[in-house]
């Protein structure tokens, strides 16, 4: 079984089609299924499912490429501590954070390390905590910055270093009836149009607990998938929404920040990385 293989075949899990996994790897489509016919008649089972154009991982497919990944982390392990040698002459730096993460915090860090460290390779992928946790679960990534709160049950794959916590606060629009208000219950979602991310985010999935806690269920007017667009349809007077409270600072003046009513909902963005995993020395040093 050569290493060449296994690169092939996981190029086929991540794109479950062979001609554009052959285009991503840069070989002709002949060639990539002819190098997985061999790996499959080496292990001695099929490893793809074919119907029709469509294909799907079969059970002796779905191990391999648990194997298979830990093979390519084990060899980017130990190519990280042999660099080291080197001190951070050389090196990359591969970082996952949520947008407002990205757009805000990180630039400054970001012009700082690179003055440091000039010949680390930086990469930045902003992306949502659940994908982030993904991505780092599979090595794809070497830090994660993401929402506390989305780790659930993989808390334990991972150190964390909280950064900094955020209340949650209405968003108002600033010539709204509501805007004059010191503070505002949640309850008042209940009986007022809402603009919220999708059930899949982190604070979404934090808003419906506490909505069902008081015994109502939420019902948006519109889902958006970014802060920015979320608070710009605020603006514009279609709804509310709960956000973090300095979202709403950075917001450009159209849209007041209310204070919840009762208890406090916090937020916690922590950056974190892979326990027992080899931490090299970019990523000690950002």
């Amino acid at each position: 079984m050569e290493l060449k293989q296994l690169e092939y075949f996981l190029a086929i899990c991540r794109e479950l089609h062979f001609t554009r996994a052959a285009e991503k790897l840069g070989i002709a489509q002949p060639s990539l299924s002819q190098q997985i016919r061999l790996l499959e008649h080496e292990v001695g089972t099929p490893l793809f499912d074919r119907i029709g154009k469509r294909i799907a991982l079969t059970e002796a497919g779905g191990l391999l490429q648990t194997h298979a990944l830990h093979v390519f982390h084990e060899l980017a392990q130990a190519k990280a501590a042999i660099g080291e040698l080197q001190g951070l002459k050389r090196g990359t730096l591969k970082l996952g954070a949520l947008p407002s993460v990205v757009s805000d915090l990180l630039p400054p860090a970001l012009a700082r390390f690179h003055a440091r460290y000039p010949t680390i390779e930086l990469t930045v992928q902003d992306a949502r905590t659940g994908e982030i946790i993904d991505r780092l679960i599979r090595n794809e990534l070497d830090i994660g910055i993401v929402m506390s709160a989305g780790l659930d049950g993989n808390v334990d794959l991972f150190e964390r270093m909280p950064l900094y916590r955020d209340e949650l606060v209405f968003a108002v629009p600033t010539e709204h009836p509501l805007a004059v208000r010191g503070s505002l219950p949640l309850t008042a979602l209940e009986d007022t149009p809402a603009i919220l991310f999708p059930t899949p985010y982190v604070l979404r999935r934090q808003l419906d607990e506490a909505c069902v806690s008081l015994g109502f269920k939420l019902k948006p007017v519109l889902e958006m998938t970014t802060m920015e667009a979320l608070l710009r349809m605020v603006a514009t007077g279609v709804g509310l929404s709960i956000v973090p409270a300095s979202a709403v600072r950075t917001s450009g003046g159209a849209v007041r920040a209310i204070p919840l009513e009762g208890s406090a909902i916090m937020t916690e963005v922590a950056l974190i990385y892979r326990k027992h995993k080899h931490l090299c020395a970019a990523s000690r040093a950002f």
